[in-house]
């Protein structure tokens, strides 16, 4: 049976054991969220030994040649040394500008990191309190015209971050952990084809970023921005998004309640197969979307899709 380290404790697990249930069972605090390789709340360095790594592409490099490995996808195949991710420690500090309510549930976040942050519209970044709650959250930010670093934070359900969040003031302190996520983006190649952005609840997010890219970059062909919430009163970016429509003769934009979704799905055919679509949200609704697009003739290669998992 192979041993694990950390600090000072050692126990042995059995081989083959997942790295986060055997640290989990063992009392060692380590923040996690997807247990798909897609959060990156569950890093670990590893000081001595080697996992297997199920998901080694879930990291960039640079975090892999310094040791770090997500725990959720990695077994204990030989004795290890790990030490758990600290946010005060391992992550760069950030100070709270703003906090908005965009609606009753959605949480407007901005954050100023102490250091200038490379980053892309379309990823998501690991927020993490000083004692260790940690969660992605989509960046609604654009590089080089927002000066912070913006999130949209569903605070409708009950969870460790979001009742966080409810309580932060300007001036308190989070970390940043791993910038991820490159399944979102805008192509210039896209320039004259039609461009779809559907987006359930928060994960408009990330699609308000890239229309705006789009935008700056002069997209020519029809835009059509598609939000889907629970009810009108959680269409939270109405209002700019139909100023944005006034400005911009090419863009569509439509607000569609849940009870409209069937009749709305049922309809939805796009108006070439040269479409792009891109879709985030909650697994049901993405999944939804893409098979209709797909039975509706778009080929695959052209539905891309970031999917906001619920916590483990």
């Amino acid at each position: 049976m192979p041993e694990v380290r950390v600090g000072g404790r050692r126990w042995d697990v059995a081989a083959a054991s997942n790295l986060l249930d055997a640290l989990l069972g063992a009392g060692v605090a380590v923040p996690y969220s997807c247990r798909a390789g897609s959060c990156q709340a569950c890093l670990v360095r590893c000081v001595a030994g080697e996992p297997h790594d199920a998901k080694p592409e879930a990291l960039d490099a640079q975090r892999r040649e310094q040791g770090w490995r997500l725990a959720c996808q990695c077994s204990v195949v030989e004795p290890l040394q790990v030490e758990v991710f600290d946010p005060t420690r391992d992550a760069m500090p950030a100070q709270v500008q703003a906090v908005q309510w965009l609606s009753e549930r959605v949480l407007h976040l901005r954050l100023q990191p102490q250091q200038p942050l490379r980053y892309r519209a379309g990823q998501h970044l690991l927020l993490c309190t000083a004692d260790g709650i940690a969660r992605p959250y989509s960046l609604a930010c654009l590089p080089g015209e927002d000066a912070d670093l913006g999130f949209h934070i569903d605070c409708g359900r009950p969870g460790a971050f979001c009742d966080a969040a409810r309580q932060l003031q300007v001036g308190d302190s989070l970390h940043l952990g791993a910038l991820s996520g490159a399944a979102l983006h805008y192509d210039p190649d896209w320039q004259e084809r039609p461009l779809w952005l559907l987006g359930a609840g928060t994960g408009l997010a990330p699609l308000w970023a890239l229309l705006r890219e789009a935008l700056r970059q002069e997209h020519q062909g029809p835009i059509r921005v598609v939000h889907l919430a629970s009810t009108g009163a959680e269409h939270y970016l109405a209002d700019p998004l139909l100023a944005l429509a006034e400005r911009h003769s090419q863009l569509q934009v439509e607000l569609i309640e849940a009870a409209a979704m069937p009749a709305f799905l049922a309809a939805l055919r796009p108006p070439s197969r040269q479409t792009v679509a891109l879709l985030c949200g909650g697994p049901e609704t993405v999944e939804a979307l893409s098979r209709r697009l797909y039975l509706a003739g778009l080929p695959r290669s052209q539905l891309l899709s970031d999917l906001f998992l619920p916590h483990a």
